[in-house]
């Protein structure tokens, strides 16, 4: 679980995947930052599935003959059950920048942390 929260990336991605990818983590959100020049929202589907963050996007083809022709991303993100508020998570495309934003659930609204009072 530490590694997990150390780095979120480290399951789940496939080798070179991370590139383009910035990962920023404050005590309220995780913030993800990915690069995908000359893609725009409509191209991108992100997704929530058994506690995994799901970003896919894929470009047009130029031809249908040239398959490698268009750009595609692709990357897995497992999320912590409990840690984050999945429903409330938020995305922004812009000028090819994916900006993803997942919430942490408030320590006090953890139904996994139980406060112990000591006497």
């Amino acid at each position: 679980m530490d590694q997990l929260m150390d780095d979120p990336f480290s399951q789940g991605f496939t080798a070179g995947s991370r590139r383009g990818w910035d990962v920023r983590d404050d005590d309220d959100t995780l913030y993800l930052r990915i690069d995908m020049p000359g893609l725009g929202k409509e191209d991108v589907k992100i997704s929530v599935e058994q506690n995994t963050l799901i970003i896919r996007a894929e470009g047009d083809r130029e031809s249908d003959e040239d398959e490698e022709s268009g750009r595609r991303y692709s990357g897995r993100i497992d999320l912590p059950q409990n840690l984050y508020n999945i429903n409330d998570i938020r995305a922004e495309m812009k000028n090819g920048v994916l900006k993803v934003c997942v919430p942490k659930v408030k320590e006090e609204e953890r139904k996994d942390v139980f406060q112990v009072q000591v006497q």
